[in-house]
């Protein structure tokens, strides 16, 4: 079954809509340092507001114990989206009672305001199904209709995600169209070769998105902090790098069962091993049966792959017309220990296919270093959802929308 879509929406003019945003952007002392998750509900935004809708746009933000957690405030949210929208967006200092009902009443058609914090109101997130409804029941008896334009959110039950498009005519925005078009073709469709690169720190967050992918890919890249419980199963020293011992049988067994699919696993042949966790740590590259072998022996710890692994990955990456990239190469907040995530995502500006990075860490990064988001075919904002997307999980926030996921041949 197939969203429900904002072409399919009722008359907006006049009408009060609760758009649900994933507007969760990393703060720097309330400083928003990358403001990509507000520039992709633009669209939807204006979209609304052009057809004469009042739009409530609504968003949690970090992880707040309560309205005490003032540095958590959307405030910034809220005046950043008034910059990139180009018209007033105030924030209302409440996510229910009065101030807020009251706000709402004065609004006129192709206004829009933002909702404080979500989690500043305990049932949004809550465990208990009749708190969640209650408060998105307190919702529903103020608005007209739900958009949910927050693919970062729609893997969880929360209020504004599930409860309250259960009970408001309810339909998707265009960047949730976006995304579940683009992971269809990831999961569906492909062209091919397919190359799917993996990076991140733990290979555990990983092994379920590894265990769908492999009857899919034609090729499994992978990198980052993951990689040492796979060199780990494969017999190989690591040092101190970070290693989930209690995994290594299992990756053996992905190992084993690639082998059997005829999918390529490529890893590094080099890493570059340092003798702290620091920017400007010492640093060594050296070949991956040799990591115990430089100057700090069994203490040093792997922070990047080498340069040799990093052309490596480039030219499997240049020569596919699929990519899915998930998780960064290496330590990319540190310069030195950069290179090899940026050596992955300039690979993927040159893929004549289609090019995915799979939010979260890599769409920070690539951003962090540089890049243009149009530089690739699309850039996920929901990196855990995403993961679950492509491991064919239930997806709520999704699902009350009329999306199913397709039935497993």
């Amino acid at each position: 079954m197939a969203l429900t879509t904002l072409e399919e929406s009722l008359d907006l003019d006049g009408r009060l809509v609760f758009l649900r945003v994933d507007a969760n952007v990393p703060l720097d002392n309330g400083a928003i340092t990358d403001d990509g998750r507000i520039r992709a509900f633009l669209p939807t935004l204006k979209w609304l507001t052009e057809r004469g809708a009042s739009v409530v746009i609504a968003s949690h933000l970090g992880r707040p114990q309560g309205p005490e957690d003032h540095h958590l405030s959307a405030a910034p949210v809220a005046a950043r989206t008034s910059e990139l929208a180009g018209f007033p967006v105030p924030l209302i200092p409440g996510v229910t009672g009065d101030v807020v009902w009251s706000a709402l009443e004065e609004m006129k058609p192709g206004e829009a305001v933002f909702l404080e914090n979500l989690r500043f109101d305990a049932r949004e997130t809550s465990k208990e199904d009749s708190a969640r409804l209650e408060l998105a029941m307190e919702w529903a008896s103020h608005v007209d209709a739900c958009v949910v334009d927050g693919f970062g959110v729609v893997h969880r039950k929360q209020a504004s995600v599930y409860e309250l498009p259960r009970i408001t005519p309810s339909y998707a925005g265009f960047l949730v169209e976006k995304e579940v078009d683009v992971l269809e073709q990831l999961t569906s469709r492909p062209e091919r070769p397919y190359t799917v690169v993996l990076g991140g720190s733990k290979v555990s967050d990983k092994l379920g998105v590894i265990e769908a992918l492999l009857p899919t890919v034609d090729r499994l890249i992978i990198g980052g902090g993951m990689v040492f419980t796979v060199l780990a199963a494969q017999g190989h020293a690591v040092g101190k790098s970070l290693l989930e011992k209690d995994h290594i049988e299992i990756v053996r067994g992905f190992l084993d069962l690639a082998s059997k699919l005829g999918v390529e696993i490529v890893l590094p042949t080099d890493i570059v091993m340092a003798d702290s966790f620091s920017p400007d740590a010492s640093h060594v590259t050296l070949p991956i049966d040799q990591l115990e072998h430089g100057p700090q022996g069994a203490d040093a710890l792997g922070l990047d792959i080498g340069e040799e692994s990093s052309k490596t990955f480039q030219e499997a990456i240049e020569g596919s017309q699929t990519v899915f990239w998930n998780g960064p190469m290496g330590v990319f907040e540190f310069e030195a220990f950069s290179k090899g995530t940026r050596a992955v995502a300039e690979a993927l500006t040159t893929v004549k296919g289609l090019s995915v990075v799979g939010g979260g860490d890599s769409a920070a990064a690539v951003r962090a270093l540089g890049f243009a988001d149009n530089q690739f075919g699309h850039i996920s904002t929901g990196g855990g959802a995403s993961l679950e997307f492509l491991e064919g999980k239930h997806l709520p926030g999704l699902e009350i929308l009329g999306w199913q996921p397709p039935v497993a041949p």
